[in-house]
């Protein structure tokens, strides 16, 4: 009666090893041949790690001796180090293979009627296995190296994020490089450009679904935008001897560095947003109650039907009709719009302010860089102090994303005032300034993330209502003299006086005479409201 045996083979991308799938293939058989073990199975892993016996080919090997339980004899591979780099894995596996399946682990190296049992045996094989284990971790070691020497190079040679691919580069030596998926790429920016204006993350990963993007949960869209790798920046972890670092790479990047500074100013701020939009409920996600909190919005079953209606979720008694809030936001818009005569005096001072500030860019330049200078020292300054041990690794991290939020600021006013020198800006003005005279029209033709971003852009993302009058504490300069106006008719209560309430002088309750806004009456507060913080 012939005695069983199956053969397993690995082969790592890591590993480096020396012995192929087919050199191994044919030692195995050659083994079998020589003490006539009858070879009826062969397993094969291809590029998996040896730390672990997580492999699919090897739960397969383990399925066929758990079906044919004690009918297989010997278990033979190439070398231990095939089979596991892992010492103490190794052992315990060798061991429930022995008592619990009567199987034999050998490699082609030993003879078939070795004595496991004996203790020199057992200190050969640890021995083997220990040395396995060293020669992986030396190779790790290198790999580590290597990628570190990389990235201090600005060359990224991890697994891409979303929106690149790896390609090798001829022009640096057939490297491996980042290179932008175009199709991945624009679905990145979108996601910058919806969050920086103020579109929940739920809307966003909503938005990108429906253009193809597959990645689950809001934690993907919060993912991306936490990946400096976008900015063209690679971050470096810090070891025992060099703290954390930015280092800017040579790949492409997808948004700017100023764009991805603000995008983790806002992360780490920003309350989850909960409430999402419908076209049914357009103002919902960006209407607001006076306590602060989005209103939701829903149906109401009356007698006959469903009203829509706006509430609070905390102040149960703060329930507006959707058709009346609807009804009331579509008159503030129209009556917020320019009209001819505006429209030609913004014109006009936009005209005038970008000719100042083209000629007046030299000066503005110098001063930046100097600016942009001063920070890089500040840098190098608190670097220092984290080595010598002044401040501790958290303390580090927090100044070094603050100063290279505010690096990235300045950069990009300098490649702002670079562009418009280049551009001719008075164009642009004139061709997009008559665009947005007539607001409601815009907001009417407008998508539901249109309408959100519009009301965004106009009031700054706060804007609440209640008891049929709209209130905000800020407002785009250009519709300021338009909001006063409104905020005398009871519309719109506007909590923050025009610049020219600095100039005029006012009277205290007192009777003193001061320029202060904050002593200038408020109009058409709803009696249960509070008067705004100065």
């Amino acid at each position: 009666m012939s005695i069983k045996a199956i053969a397993y083979l690995r082969l790592s991308g890591r590993d480096q090893s020396k012995e192929s799938l087919s050199n191994q293939e044919r030692n195995i058989r050659f083994y079998c041949e020589r003490y006539h073990l009858d070879l009826v199975a062969m397993y094969t892993d291809n590029g998996h790690s040896s730390m672990t016996f997580d492999r699919p080919d090897y739960k397969a090997l383990e399925s066929f001796i758990k079906k044919h339980k004690r009918e297989v004899r010997y278990l033979i591979v190439m070398d231990h180090d095939r089979f596991s780099r892992s010492l103490v894995e190794a052992l315990n596996k060798i061991d429930e293979l022995e008592n619990k399946y009567n199987l034999k682990v050998l490699s082609c190296k030993e003879a078939i009627d070795l004595d496991t049992n004996d203790p020199n045996v057992f200190l050969q094989r640890a021995f083997d296995y220990l040395i396995a284990n060293t020669e992986l971790l030396r190779i790790r070691k290198r790999t580590m190296d290597g990628t570190l020497q990389a990235h201090l190079k600005g060359r990224y040679v991890n697994t891409p994020p979303y929106g690149y691919i790896k390609e090798i580069e001829k022009s640096i030596g057939d490297k491996v490089m980042l290179k932008v998926d175009a199709e991945k790429a624009a679905h990145v920016q979108m996601i910058f450009k919806m969050y920086l204006a103020g579109h929940p993350v739920a809307v966003i990963h909503r938005r990108l679904k429906s253009l193809g993007f597959k990645n689950s949960g809001n934690s993907a869209i919060v993912r991306i935008l936490g990946n400096c790798l976008y900015a063209g920046l690679i971050f470096i972890r810090a070891d025992k001897y060099n703290p954390d670092k930015y280092v800017r790479g040579i790949h492409q990047p997808l948004v700017s560095e100023f764009d991805f500074w603000t995008a983790q100013e806002a992360l780490g701020n920003k309350r989850v947003e909960k409430t999402q939009p419908k076209h049914l409920f357009p103002l919902r996600g960006v209407l607001r109650c006076t306590c602060g909190r989005s209103m939701t919005a829903g149906y109401s079953k009356g007698k006959s039907k469903y009203y829509l209606y706006y509430r609070c979720i905390v102040h149960n008694n703060k329930n507006y009709s959707g058709d009346q809030v609807h009804e009331h936001f579509q008159k503030l818009l129209m009556q917020l719009s320019l009209s001819d005569h505006q429209q030609k005096i913004i014109v006009d001072q936009a005209r005038a302010m970008v000719k100042k500030e083209v000629g007046d860019y030299t000066e503005i330049l110098t001063s930046r860089k100097k600016s942009l200078s001063e920070l890089n020292k500040k840098i190098d300054l608190l670097e220092e102090k984290f080595l010598d041990g002044d401040i501790d690794n958290e303390s580090y991290r927090k100044w070094l994303k603050k100063y290279r939020g505010q690096i990235a600021a300045l950069q990009h006013e300098i490649d702002r005032g670079e562009e418009i020198n280049r551009n001719n800006p008075l164009t642009k003005i004139d061709a997009l300034l008559p665009e947005i005279k007539n607001l409601r029209g815009l907001y009417n033709i407008a998508g539901l993330e249109d309408q959100h971003e519009l009301i965004r852009a106009v009031f700054k993302g706060k804007l609440s209502y209640c008891e049929g009058v709209f209130r905000t504490p800020v407002i785009v300069p250009m519709f300021e003299d338009n909001a006063l106006k409104i905020n005398e008719k009871g519309l719109l209560i506007y909590e923050q006086p025009s610049k020219i309430w600095e100039e005029l002088p006012c009277c205290t309750p007192e009777g003193i005479r001061t320029p202060d806004p904050r002593f200038r009456k408020p109009l058409l507060y709803p009696t249960e409201l509070p008067r705004p913080a100065s």
